[in-house]
């Protein structure tokens, strides 16, 4: 890491599972300071201020209204985030949003890609999870809005989630790559053809290998470009990663995933992150909050060798 060493990250807790239907995403971000990442990030010479946690409105529990749940609650807290990581990356700071569910990637992404704007950067956005989340209240099989905001990102969702960031759609298909994919639903699927999205999908790393996906995910990086890495604790295994809602086998292993992460870090372009969907409830003794912390110290330039 050359350019963002240097910078001050700042931590924002985001408490809430108001786009789940599984409880418990909502002690994600108390999770990981139990883990100690801030002190763990400080101990590689990093700079880091933990802004605490912004606030929003309460679960209701409440069933899908026209294909959405809690569509009034969700839009309140990436309102929130939004502001949050806005401040931070005006400020100068790498913005680290602690989930939460990955709804709130709405509000952070759009923020991401509102700061790309006025910075004249390009920005690239990898998204590393189980899931494809691009789902509509057309396709969505629970309303969860977990489960849409890559669909939101790209303009296609309700007007008040689409438009957080100024401009609809935030992002463009082509500012998007997804790596880890291995749980899509059936409609899901025909709209990330329609999309053209870039999806490495865990065939494709079963094939290629992590080191060739990634390769290709990273691709066209420049000094021009602001990554932003949008992570889905369910990208993992969950052989090695139980602490998370929606669990799908197959995931990428332990090593896989560090190599994810260090490919990353030798970029030398990671300015903002999401660390998204880590469930104490489905944990155990907070084993994957310690992992989490270890991924999240490679992702800034921790490496086994001095390279």
């Amino acid at each position: 890491m050359t350019e963002n060493r240097s910078k001050e990250i700042r931590l924002i807790g985001a408490p809430t599972d108001i786009g789940a239907s599984r409880r418990g995403a909502s002690m994600g971000p108390e999770a990981l300071r139990v883990a100690n990442l801030q002190q763990a990030l400080q101990q590689h010479g990093l700079a880091v201020t933990d802004g605490g946690d912004v606030s929003g409105p309460p679960n209701p529990q409440q069933g899908p209204v026209q294909g959405f749940r809690h569509l009034e609650q969700v839009v309140a807290w990436n309102r929130a985030v939004h502001e949050a990581v806005h401040g931070a990356l005006h400020g100068g700071q790498i913005p680290v949003l602690l989930g939460g569910d990955h709804a709130l990637a709405i509000g952070s992404i759009a923020a991401v890609a509102q700061h790309c704007r006025e910075q004249g950067k390009k920005l690239l956005v990898l998204w590393l999870d189980a899931h494809a989340d691009a789902n509509t209240s057309d396709s969505t099989p629970t309303g969860n809005i977990h489960g849409m905001p890559v669909a939101c990102l790209l303009g296609n969702g309700p007007d008040a989630l689409t438009h957080i960031g100024g401009l609809v759609p935030a992002l463009q298909p082509d500012a998007i790559r997804q790596v880890g994919i291995r749980s899509v639903d059936r409609d899901e699927k025909r709209h990330l053809h329609e999309l053209g999205l870039r999806v490495y999908d865990m065939r494709h790393i079963d094939e290629h290998g992590m080191r060739v996906a990634m390769e290709q995910a990273l691709s066209g990086i420049d000094a021009g470009t602001h990554l932003h890495v949008s992570f889905d604790i369910d990208f993992l295994d969950p052989a090695v990663a139980p602490g998370v809602g929606t669990a799908v086998p197959g995931g990428p292993t332990y090593r896989e995933t560090q190599l994810c992460m260090e490919m990353i870090a030798d970029t030398g372009r990671l300015a903002s992150l999401d660390v998204m969907e880590l469930n104490p409830a489905c944990d155990v003794r907070n084993q994957t909050a310690e992992l989490v912390v270890e991924l999240v110290e490679s992702l800034f330039g921790k490496s086994t060798l001095i390279r």
